[in-house]
């Protein structure tokens, strides 16, 4: 069972050196990574390319570059990562142990949000907690999937926003999402850019106006 890691990035060549360190190991066991590069205007390409790391150019936007690293993925199981999330140790094998266990075609980590504020902390734990409940991922929890299962559900859609939602809502129509409890560690930058309160609130409401049928493009406008 070959994993293929799959990472989309825009202007993400400050953290990028670290990253690519820590997916050293997993490279060493013939895991496969592809950056796909949605148009960065600073060293991005260039600094994801110098280990030799497979680096391919998408449209921008989160769901079209996953797809087209996908696209030319040579993986059985494909691994969605963001490029300020590290993965625990040996999550190679805790993805295929569980994937020849459980019977199911698609999971996810769960995680924690890394930052000053306590708040991130309780933030991560209700979003694992969430999950677990409704079997609806975030691309934060670094969602795997089998290639066939992935490919079954014609991959993410085509939106600029909520893709991880509504590939999960697909992948649930084939089996409940593993839910690992060894946790991907992901960059608190964000909330803390914005505001804890004020994220968590934007967050909410954009959850809640999709669930009620506004589409992608007009949540996406309020997201930026």
């Amino acid at each position: 069972m070959k994993l293929s890691i799959i990472i989309p990035v825009l202007n993400e060549a400050d953290g990028l050196p670290s990253f690519i360190d820590r997916l050293m190991f997993l490279r060493i066991s013939s895991t496969e990574v592809i950056v796909v590069d949605g148009g960065s205007k600073d060293a991005s390409t260039q600094v994801a390319s110098r280990d030799g790391i497979q680096v391919i150019q998408a449209e921008r936007g989160r769901a079209r570059q996953m797809n087209a690293g996908a696209a030319i993925a040579h993986g059985d199981v494909l691994l969605f990562l963001h490029a300020d999330t590290a993965l625990p140790p040996f999550a190679d094998q805790l993805i295929k142990g569980a994937l020849a266990l459980n019977g199911r075609v698609w999971g996810r980590f769960d995680v924690r949000i890394n930052g000053r504020p306590f708040m991130l902390r309780v933030i991560g734990h209700l979003m694992n907690w969430r999950s677990r409940l409704t079997g609806i991922a975030t691309g934060d929890q670094a969602i795997f999937v089998t290639r066939s299962a992935f490919e079954s559900v014609d991959g993410f859609p085509d939106q600029p926003l909520m893709e991880d939602i509504e590939l999960s809502k697909r992948l649930l129509m084939l089996s409940r999402p593993i839910c690992l409890a060894d946790q991907v560690i992901t960059s608190g930058r964000r909330w803390e850019a914005h505001g804890v309160w004020r994220t968590i609130f934007i967050m909410w409401r954009l959850r809640w106006a999709y669930w009620r049928g506004v589409p992608a493009s007009e949540l996406a406008k309020i997201y930026r």
